[in-house]
């Protein structure tokens, strides 16, 4: 028999009496001293969901301290202005955030559904399935966080109706961000070329968003990316539902005019017109979904 010395040494056992069990635990704690003199333990990454919640919460408290004090029912055109952006800035930078940070663990968790699909174990269907599930409550804490940190401090109107398109209108814009990072991940080889094709697609969801450029100054054979852009209805319902029934009158661009009433001269938000941008809301992420479930299981980029 061999024990295993604290200074690294190996000695007979024999005639010694060490009990068998004893002479185990001083080997398996001599093998994991060594080991990890070898493989020095390395940090591991946080669960995905905690990430996505804690750096959100960050973000969003950073947009509470720069939108303080802005409050439209004393404002003119310029603070009107100003939390107009402030709104269309959250929808752009928290759905930006949540499409980048989806992709490599989408891509890494394809290679699993390869393997176990490959081995009988489940269907596409199933993960693709789970795989939309399981974001929704990550979302939606997301989209309360928002909320509770952003509505008050901003000045929002205090009105339940309000206070419930303002979740809306976020919850529905973290979907569509969400699953379309999925989708392009299950259309893209790798997780390098679906950072490229989501970072030209942030362009386009910039620039057609409705606030750069408003709808009633885009030209006519472009106003077709307008309404298939997600993010001009989350910003559409976002700014109609607090402003679109508001009659104060303020000054902009040398007029004096109501806040409803410049909403739809300048935007093309009309307030009649929330029923249906609600439907097309949720209607994106459904297709996003929709097809990540579809081309998830068409497609196979596993390199043999």
């Amino acid at each position: 028999m061999w024990h295993f010395h604290k200074s690294g040494a190996i000695r007979c056992a024999v005639g010694i009496g060490l009990h068998p069990l004893r002479l185990l635990i001083l080997a398996v704690l001599y093998v994991q001293k060594k080991v990890e003199v070898l493989r020095p333990p390395r940090w591991l990454a946080p669960p995905f969901g905690s990430v996505k919640i804690n750096a959100d919460a960050a973000l969003k408290f950073q947009l509470k301290v720069a939108g303080f004090g802005v409050v439209v029912r004393d404002c003119d055109g310029q603070d009107l202005f100003n939390v107009l952006g402030s709104t269309y800035s959250a929808i752009l930078f928290f759905g930006i955030y949540n499409c980048s940070t989806v992709l490599p663990f989408v891509a890494t968790e394809r290679n699993v559904l390869y393997r176990e699909r490959f081995a009988g174990m489940y269907s596409s269907w199933a993960y693709s399935f789970a795989q939309v599930l399981i974001e929704v409550p990550y979302l939606f804490t997301e989209a309360v966080i928002y909320v509770i940190i952003t509505y008050p401090t901003i000045g929002y109107y205090w009105s339940a109706y309000k206070i419930f398109w303002s979740f809306y209108g976020m919850f529905c814009n973290l979907l569509y961000f969400n699953y379309l990072g999925m989708l392009v991940v299950s259309l893209t080889p790798n997780v390098q070329m679906a950072a490229i094709v989501t970072s030209s697609s942030y362009t386009m969801l910039n620039l057609f968003s409705g606030f750069i450029i408003p709808r009633p100054h885009i030209p006519k054979w472009w106003l077709w990316l307008y309404y298939i852009c997600p993010t001009s209805w989350a910003l559409n319902g976002m700014l109609t539902s607090q402003y679109g029934d508001i009659k104060k009158e303020i000054s902009v661009f040398g007029e004096t005019k109501t806040v409803a009433t410049f909403l739809e001269d300048y935007f093309g938000f009309h307030h009649n017109f929330l029923g249906v941008v609600a439907v097309v809301l949720i209607v994106f992420p459904i297709v996003f979904a929709s097809l990540f479930a579809y081309f998830i299981g068409k497609l196979n980029f596993q390199k043999r």
